[in-house]
């Protein structure tokens, strides 16, 4: 069955083929092929027949009648861009297989034998057609069904020319992220699209590898090409060129908030010099519908990339098609439990609705004795915060006594140009109070295989712990299932967070999200959360304070009483606190930086990987994107200190002040002797409670100038970098293929692309993905599909961080994962762990690194990365007595 949520990634012995390959180039084989006859044999048409029809300039309109595509996924992470765009070209959602899922015999049964499918899109994909795991049961497809319209991109584009005998080589230099002018022939793929430079037609490019265009066969027609070797950057595009056809100007009201053996790596040639001006972007088969395009017309940037979907659609019709009515209008665009056959949802009513009764989100009706009616009290103080001198007096009051034990706060500490208006605090509270922990299993760690411990500490001390076969994920979407509810008990509130989960997702449980395994073992926690019952929020629009507080409804028993009293108390007692505060704005609390010896602690930095090595590091990544096998990987490393008796608390007051972020967080696990002050600038993904979701993610950074004019300079810099917006756009559209998968059709957009943000130390270049989550699709399973962070990855997500896992030394533990709350509501809020200090057991320890991509020089990177590391370092090292400045403090291991 097609899982589209938490998918696996292809054999984890994929990095140890490709090493045994380069040592071994002439004991590895090529593929090869047996032509025989297709499973059916309709008569040939004519190449004529296929070209533009469009000779009198009228460009025909996209026909209404659904069509069903099955859509192979080659392990991409662009897939379900092409999916959201067929699903609305089409009239009815592809189905989705990876391309190792289904054997040859099961999809000929499913094309021929049920006609469910009237046409093939194969999709773009790490590696090359050469190697069997990488392309899978493609090959054959192509192969034998001759009579079926197929449109290959990238990855499928070169398949189609492999097995028709044409030569994959590296292309004259890698292009990523970056734009190229396309001439066409006219077929009809391209009817209604401009031709030549300074057409308009620009498309984005994502490949190292193409198809020698002098080892084309005579059975396959070249049909487009880049009009030079030049590439263009995205603001180079003028905005007239984008209006037709690019997916960035998509608007919606949201608001904004087996049988084959692999060939080796060196079967792949090299360009000639007669081919490096020009290189092929377009192959059609001379006979039968089967087309290629190397460029990605699902991307962000390609201009008529909607209408080369609508051409092949139009193609397909005209071809004939081959399901029924019926079938063609059943949308499959559910997530399927597992062990659910597909082939039930097309051919079996019963079982259809069967399996939407499965993915239905949670009701308030009961569904076991576990499930919890809660509901909410609140109260708001207007404008106190300034009144009280800002929200840090209020923690450093209300929480910051015994050292901040057991307590958070989710710090919108930089509010410029309304990016966070909230902020979330609070610490040991009521009945409903708990501390769940969760380390993943050490079988875990070295299969794809989910499951893990999980400690529950309840208010009064009491711990139990317990195995979670299916994992985390699966444990905090069944907790979110046993919460009702009233929606009328948050009814004027101007936020989402009513109570619930707050806490860390550390990178390590990319093991639950499709990730072949863990190289390496965190020594934290990989999750952490409160489960918050008591919680004062901040308006810092207004400075209205909040009081929250959530209770079971009909929780019994002989303590109810006592506890009710406890937690009406509470609720006074802290609204006198706050009032109390009143009066003292122009007094500062000297208490937290008082209390702990932040002045004993002694030491220096040590970064795990010396200057040599990480240039190394990213010498072996760009070695990995010429051969294809990535776009971009995000390299990152780890510095470390010991910190004895520091006051983690004085840290993080520090940090916030050094570097306001607008989603900056504290988190204090005390009885995991672990404290986390994270001042990071940018948002993983939030779910709105009206079902928009939207990540924010950062690619491109430069460090602030010394002089307004030299400021300015280097933003304008960072604007124009044609490396930092490759970069932007390659995560922006993997962003948008990780919404794409739990996304109603057609909601997927860019409201805000590449847009510089100026915080106190860097500059960042800053895009906003928004999607209209599917009413089947639970919160978790919204986080789970973008899990990890693609900023933090690189793409294709799951081969980059199998890469990733090779390269780097050690876990990235919390660093790199998500901080934020998950509400009952339904509702949650991420960010991603960046400019982070993570002090445990004695040690602080900051993760810091950078996007590699074809672009990249070593020695930029390596600087990238200690800026990025710069302001956490510093604000450590101010509470140490023998470092003078960043640059003693960073003493790098040899």
């Amino acid at each position: 069955m097609a899982n589209t949520l938490g998918i696996s990634s292809p054999p984890s012995w994929f990095l140890h083929s490709r090493l045994e390959a380069l040592a071994k180039p002439s004991s590895t084989a090529r593929i090869s092929f047996r032509h025989v006859g297709p499973y059916t044999t309709p008569p040939l048409r004519p190449l004529a027949a296929r070209l533009s029809a469009d000779l009198n300039g009228e460009e025909r309109s996209c026909p209404q009648e659904p069509v069903r595509t099955l859509l192979i996924d080659n392990y991409d992470s662009y897939t379900y861009n092409i999916y959201q765009e067929l699903a609305v070209v089409n009239g009815v959602p592809p189905v989705v297989i990876r391309n190792d899922e289904w054997t040859w015999e099961h999809i000929k049964y499913d094309l021929y034998k049920e006609n469910d499918f009237d046409n093939i899109v194969i999709s773009p994909g790490p590696g090359s057609p050469t190697c069997a795991t990488d392309i899978g049961v493609c090959l054959q497809v192509l192969i034998q069904c001759k009579d079926i319209p197929i449109l290959g991109v990238c990855l499928g584009h070169q398949a189609l020319g492999f097995v028709y005998g044409a030569r994959i080589v590296q292309a004259p230099e890698p292009v990523h992220g970056r734009l190229s002018e396309i001439e066409h022939i006219g077929c009809n793929l391209f009817t209604g699209i401009p031709s030549g430079r300074r057409s308009g037609f620009k498309v984005m490019r994502y490949h190292s590898l193409v198809i020698a265009a002098e080892s084309i066969p005579e059975e396959l027609v070249p049909t487009a090409w880049s009009t030079s070797v030049r590439t263009h950057s995205y603001f180079e595009t003028q905005e007239s060129d984008m209006r037709r056809g690019s997916f960035v100007n998509q608007t919606h009201n949201f608001q904004p908030f087996g049988d084959l053996e692999g060939a080796g790596l060196s079967d792949i040639g090299v360009l000639n010099d007669k081919e490096r001006s020009k290189v092929l972007m377009g192959l059609m088969h001379r006979s039968w519908p089967h087309y290629g395009v190397q460029f990605h017309p699902e991307s962000i940037a390609t201009c008529y990339g909607k209408k080369i979907f609508e051409n092949f659609k139009r193609i397909t019709i005209d071809y004939g098609l081959r399901s029924s009515l019926q079938k063609r209008k059943m949308s499959g665009s559910c997530q399927l439990p597992n062990g659910f056959q597909r082939r039930n949802l097309l051919h079996n009513k019963a079982a259809s609705k069967k399996l939407l009764h499965l993915c239905v989100s949670p009701t308030l009706t009961p569904r076991s004795i576990d499930a919890k009616y809660l509901q909410l009290q609140w109260k708001k103080i207007d404008c106190l915060e300034s009144q009280v001198g800002g929200s840090k007096n209020i923690f450093c009051k209300l929480f910051g006594t015994m050292n901040a034990e057991n307590t958070f706060w989710l710090d919108s500490s930089f509010t410029d140009q309304g990016r966070s208006r909230f902020s979330f605090m609070g610490g040991k509270g009521g009945s409903l109070w708990k501390q769940i922990t969760y380390k993943i299993s050490q079988r875990s760690e070295m299969t794809s295989k989910s499951g893990g411990y999980l400690s529950i500490q309840d208010v009064h001390g009491s711990v139990k712990t317990k195995f979670l076969e299916d994992g985390l994920f699966d444990f905090l979407d069944k907790e979110l299932r046993t919460f009702h509810y009233d929606k009328e008990d948050f009814e004027g509130l101007p936020f989402d967070f009513c109570g619930g989960f707050i806490g860390y997702i550390g990178y390590d449980l990319k093991i639950e999200c499709g990730a072949s395994s863990n190289r390496f073992k965190s020594s934290a926690p990989d999750a952490c959360f409160f489960f918050a019952d008591n919680i004062l929020a901040v308006d810092h629009s207004n400075g209205d304070v909040y009081i929250l507080q959530i209770h079971d409804k009909f929780h019994s028993g002989s303590n109810f009483v006592r506890q009710s009293c406890k937690e009406n108390s509470w609720f006074s007692e802290t609204e006198k606190k706050l009032l109390s505060l009143k009066g003292i704005a122009s007094r500062k609390l000297k208490m937290q930086k008082t209390q702990g010896g932040s002045a004993q602690c002694r030491g220096t930095f040590v970064v795990d990987k010396s200057k040599h090595q990480y240039i190394k590091d990213v010498e072996k990544c760009l070695g990995f994107i010429r051969e294809g096998d990535s776009y971009e990987l995000c390299l990152t490393t780890q510095m470390r200190m010991r910190v004895a008796t520091i006051n983690a608390l004085n840290i993080y007051l520090d940090l916030r002040e050094a570097n306001p972020a607008p989603y900056a967080a504290w988190l204090n696990f005390s009885r995991e002797n672990l404290c986390i002050c994270c001042s990071s600038p940018e948002r993983f993904l939030r779910l709105h409670e009206s079902g928009i979701l939207e990540a924010k993610p950062i690619k491109g950074t430069i460090a602030r100038g010394s002089t307004s004019e030299e400021d300015e300079c280097l933003r304008l810099q960072l604007e124009y970098s044609e490396k930092d917006q490759a970069e932007n756009l390659m995560i922006v559209d993997l962003l948008r293929n990780d919404l794409g998968r739990v996304c109603e059709p057609g909601s997927v957009c860019v409201p805000r692309l590449m847009q510089v943000e100026s915080y106190a130390t860097v500059h960042t270049l800053v895009s906003t993905v928004q999607g209209k989550k599917n009413s089947n699709t639970s919160p978790i399973e919204c986080i789970k599909a973008a899990f990890p962070g693609g900023s933090m990855t690189g793409a294709p997500k799951l081969r980059s961080m199998e890469i990733l896992d090779s390269i780097e030394s050690s876990s990235r533990s919390i660093y790199s994962g998500s901080i934020g709350f998950i509400s009952y509501n339904q509702t949650f809020d991420l960010n991603i762990v960046i400019r982070t200090i993570v002090i445990h057991n004695g040690e602080a320890s900051i993760g810091a690194g950078g996007a590699i991509v074809a672009l990249s020089k070593p020695e930029n990177e390596y600087q990238e990365m200690l800026l990025k590391a710069r302001a956490p370092t510093k604000v450590v090292e101010g509470h140490t007595t023998d470092l003078d400045n960043f640059d003693t403090a960073m003493k790098l291991a040899v």
